[in-house]
């Protein structure tokens, strides 16, 4: 058995929302490019993977990037389970069904949950602006807009990815290089209730 990996990236994705608005559709959307009719509620935690080449402008070089796509259930039962997941995480899916108008108004619930402390559609659009978040309506579907969710956060965290190595070579740091991980807990704790989700 081989060792070696065939990508440059590990890239952790958590899906967050109230139970049935969609989560696991989405993410099977995403993966397998189907929509999955059957509605089976997640227990605890799951997950989904995919392999990709990532061709972002910032990088010399296409990056071979394999994402875990995280799916949490989004029982308040299972919630203490769900949240221990969320340090590892490097990007959060937040999603919510427009239909229903209760998990729209937990989705500030998450948002503390994460630290980040008009219509439906413009209030969604508000409170992602508020908190510095991308807003973009998806279909798990029709398909409509689910890989650009995902590519728009891929680009973020690979954004902040070369930011982080690329500060680490800064003169004066002498081998002082901290971890992608140190560096987003510093930044949570310097931003006080932002986050890029």
């Amino acid at each position: 058995m081989s060792t070696s990996k065939d990508y440059d990236y590990l890239i952790k994705f958590l899906a967050l929302g109230d139970s049935g608005v969609g989560k696991t559709s989405f993410l099977y959307q995403y993966t397998e490019g189907i929509f999955q009719q059957q509605f089976i509620s997640t227990v605890g935690i799951d997950f989904r993977e995919k392999r990709m080449i990532y061709k972002g402008n910032s990088f010399a070089r296409p990056q071979g990037v394999h994402l875990q796509l995280w799916d949490t259930a989004g029982q308040e039962k299972f919630r203490s389970l769900t949240t221990a997941f969320y340090r590892d995480a490097m990007g959060f899916l937040l999603l919510f069904d427009l239909t229903n108008e209760q998990s729209f108004l937990n989705i500030r619930s998450w948002l503390e949950q994460l630290k980040c402390g008009r219509s439906k559609e413009q209030r969604a659009r508000d409170v992602a602006e508020k908190f510095g978040l991308q807003y973009i309506e998806t279909s798990a579907a029709s398909g409509q807009n689910v890989e650009t969710a995902v590519i728009h956060l891929l680009d973020a965290v690979m954004k902040r990815m070369e930011l982080a190595v690329d500060s680490s070579r800064l003169p004066g740091r002498r081998g002082r290089a901290r971890t992608l991980q140190q560096q987003e807990d510093d930044e949570v704790e310097e931003t006080e209730g932002r986050c890029s989700c």
